[in-house]
């Protein structure tokens, strides 16, 4: 794959740390069948977090994802893939990064807007 081709692919990757603050990234493959438009994290890095998680280590808060063409905002395809458990959202595109928290009931996803300090 080209450089540019891998530029124009979703990034994706799982937060780790407290409700209050993302201490850890960890990059993820974007496995989706369409990375230039959609990010499906690496199940076998997913599961092991999990694991790792259960097992004592560091606990999975949400994840981070790239819109290489668009903004720093939900898209209508992450509303709809979403599920509104508290989850956080780092969303990074047109040069901004914003987090965002997954709420709301199950068929009705939303996102509200969390302040993200960068130390």
């Amino acid at each position: 794959m080209s450089e540019a081709a891998a530029d124009a692919n979703e990034v994706c990757g799982l937060l780790f740390g407290q409700a209050d603050g993302i201490e850890a990234i960890l990059p993820a493959a974007n496995v989706a069948p369409d990375p230039t438009r959609h990010f499906e994290l690496d199940p076998t890095v997913l599961i092991a977090a999990h694991r790792a998680a259960r097992d004592g280590g560091p606990q999975i808060v949400g994840h981070y994802h790239s819109h290489p063409g668009g903004t720093a905002a939900p898209s209508a395809t992450d509303a709809a893939c979403a599920a509104p458990d508290g989850s956080l959202w780092l969303i990074v595109g047109g040069g901004a990064a914003r987090l965002w928290v997954a709420t709301g009931p199950r068929e009705d996803a939303r996102f509200v807007e969390a302040l993200l300090d960068i130390m």
